[in-house]
């Protein structure tokens, strides 16, 4: 049986477009000490909650996604160097209008798994979140929100170390227990057990977070087993940041 007759996923959170433009800056304008940028390639994808969706199909499983209908015009716009796979600067445009999500007509019934994207634009609420996780026993959470008992429900939660160094005070031990803290080149944590990655040379780190939970939550719908879906999970963010770009494993 095909993986994606087996692994039902839906994806919920907002959505952009990921666009990275490279070129190369090989002197500087006269008018003003500042790089002159030659665009060579552009590469246009979709970012957050649908680069989640990007990963999680092309692992294989089957996904659906429920995003704001606006997320073509709301776009994060690097600049970088070619040669030196430096990002010298980011536009956004129309970055604070997502709007607001309306999950009531939403049917969890036919998923095995929901995963929560919130970059916390205003799309999703804390009591959103809440309600999803009373819907469905099999939710995982990426938040930019400040943990509480909103998201006591909810199966696992994915934090980055900065973000959990910052809140880790705060944060009630029962809800500690459900916390997989990444670390980048460190790998990641979970009940303070290290799962590390190899060293490898890091062209681009967009979107390794979304990999990572796209990969641990396929993986943990088919053996229920967090520690080997770590593992994966670090594989599959390993690979993607060995790319250039918002890529997909």
């Amino acid at each position: 049986m095909l993986l994606e007759d087996r692994v039902k996923i839906l994806v919920i959170g907002e959505s952009c477009r990921d666009v990275f433009i490279y070129g190369e800056c090989n002197r500087l304008c006269p008018e003003a000490p500042v790089p002159v940028f030659n665009p060579i390639k552009s590469v246009d994808n979709g970012g957050m909650a649908r680069n989640v969706y990007r990963n999680v199909s092309s692992l294989g499983a089957k996904a659906n996604l429920f995003t704001n209908e606006n997320w073509k015009g709301i776009t994060k716009t690097r600049y970088i160097d070619f040669n030196m796979n430096h990002m010298f600067m980011r536009v956004d445009e129309n970055d604070k209008q997502y709007g607001r999500s309306n999950i009531n007509n939403i049917s969890f019934d036919n998923y095995d798994a929901v995963i929560i994207s919130d970059y916390n634009k205003g799309f999703l609420t804390e009591d959103d979140i809440k309600n999803i996780s009373l819907k469905h026993d099999c939710v995982f959470l990426d938040t930019k929100k400040i943990l509480g008992d909103w998201c006591k429900h909810v199966k696992y939660i994915k934090i980055n170390n900065t973000e959990y160094e910052k809140t880790k005070h705060t944060i009630s031990s029962d809800i500690k227990d459900k916390l997989i803290v990444t670390m980048s080149r460190d790998g990641c944590k979970h009940l303070n057990v290290l799962y590390p990655v190899p060293e490898v040379e890091i062209k681009d780190s967009s979107g390794a977070g979304d990999t990572f939970i796209s990969a641990l939550v396929v993986k943990f719908v088919e053996t229920s087993n967090i520690e080997q879906s770590i593992n994966f999970a670090n594989q599959c963010a390993t690979a993607v940041v060995q790319k250039r770009g918002v890529s997909t494993v």
